[in-house]
């Protein structure tokens, strides 16, 4: 047994404590085998919990999941302190010292009379930090294991601050309409379908962005609509087999199903 007070109430120290012991000798087991690969899925699923508790608007879940963001990064510093690469101090001074430096309309001289001046404010810093000299650069920059939907909406914005971007919404649609045929085509065997796919999806993203529209979001809400009517036709079935079922048959059942939900 390692040597630990259990307390009523712990602070952030306590918190690295605790972790640190889980890794030293005579702790954890399984906490001690793990490395930054390892556990990079934790990090990803935690992150995505905690964004489910924010859409529930349930304070309990979001400060639950909150604390589980933060245990993976205490973990991922203790990993690396053991290697003797960076503490969790250094994370924290990292990224106080990008919070002010990345705000000089708060901590410098610079002015921002909105939101839009203060998020331009902080890109022109971002670049100068990250030496960011061309638009590509900037694209580049954006992470690649961000989902797919994500990443494109984040990809077009900056193109569009570069200036590259159509001015309002009907040539996006148009965009659009030409990707579901280039699609067409591609199924046929003239073209390649995961590509086309692709540029579908991209283009999709393209339109959403012209409409206000979060992608990631509207896909999530689809997927949600998908399960409740897809279980509404097995209550319209009445005990039998879909898969039992003509396809004729089905259509109806979803027929009504959308039609439930007025």
């Amino acid at each position: 047994m390692v040597d630990f007070e259990c307390m009523d109430s712990y602070g952030m120290e306590d918190l690295e404590k605790i972790v640190a012991l889980l890794r030293a000798p005579g702790g954890c087991p399984w906490d001690r085998e793990q490395t930054h690969e390892s556990i990079r899925r934790n990090m990803l699923e935690e992150a995505y919990e905690a964004a489910e508790a924010i859409d529930e608007k349930n304070p309990e879940h979001l400060k639950e999941e909150l604390g589980d963001v933060l245990l993976q990064v205490v973990f991922h510093a203790q990993m690396a302190k053991e290697e003797g690469l960076f503490t969790f101090q250094d994370v924290v001074d990292g990224v106080a010292k990008k919070m002010v430096f990345r705000h000089p309309h708060v901590f410098g001289t610079v002015q921002a009379e909105d939101s839009d001046q203060a998020l331009e404010t902080w890109d022109a810093q971002k670049r100068q930090e990250k030496h960011q000299r061309t638009a590509g650069d900037t694209l580049d920059a954006v992470a690649r294991s961000l989902p797919a939907l994500i990443r494109a909406e984040k990809l077009q914005d900056k193109a569009r601050k570069a200036g590259f971007d159509w001015p309002d919404l009907a040539p996006a649609l148009d965009k659009l309409d030409e990707e579901v045929e280039e699609l067409r085509r591609a199924a046929q065997g003239d073209g390649d379908p995961q590509e086309e796919l692709g540029d579908l999806l991209f283009a999709a993203v393209k339109a959403g962005r012209f409409l206000h529209v979060d992608s990631e979001q509207a896909l999530t809400q689809a997927c949600e609509k998908f399960i409740r009517r897809f279980r509404a036709v097995e209550r319209l079935a009445q005990g039998e087999s879909l898969d039992q079922m003509e396809l004729s048959q089905l259509e109806e059942l979803w027929a009504q199903a959308k039609q439930q939900e007025g």
